[in-house]
């Protein structure tokens, strides 16, 4: 899919990326650096705890989430950044061996008032499982350049 720019992206589009698996190993290295909570370090604490098992952290779901939307190559060159998330949830756990993608949903966008080189898109993720499980949800307003500059 090549670069969308500002003009492209249109509110209702839907995009929906590929697949990626999360390991045990790749969750216990990133928790074991970034979220060394038991539950998502020590598989004899998280049997006992109320997720009766090793989870990823919610930290590295976003990231699998968002590297698997970038790979799409839709923002490769017009993204300018963004100014942060809202609404992010984790309604069900990612457990070793599940395998994710994103639907990204576009739910508005405008230009920016002060710079005519720019707009905001206004991004709705929905992260699932292999059997179709929400697992995260966040949404997120996308600083995208504009093809032309108005």
């Amino acid at each position: 899919m090549s670069d969308f720019y500002f003009e492209d992206f249109e509110p209702g589009q839907s995009f929906v990326t590929k697949e990626a698996t999360i390991g045990e190993a790749e969750m216990l290295e990133f928790a074991l650096k970034y979220d060394p909570q038991p539950f998502h370090v020590d598989r004899e604490a998280a049997e006992r705890s109320i997720y009766g098992g090793l989870i990823s952290s919610g930290m590295l779901t976003s990231a699998v989430s968002f590297r698997l939307w970038y790979d799409m190559g839709i923002m490769k060159s017009a993204s300018l950044g963004s100014p942060g998330m809202d609404d992010v949830r984790w309604p069900a756990p990612v457990r070793p061996g599940d395998t994710i993608h994103v639907v990204v949903d576009v739910i508005d966008k405008r230009p920016s008032r002060s710079k005519p080189d720019r707009g905001l898109v206004s991004l709705q993720y929905t992260v699932r499982n292999q059997d179709g499980v929400t697992v995260m949800s966040y949404r997120t307003m996308q600083l995208i350049a504009c093809r032309k500059i108005r």
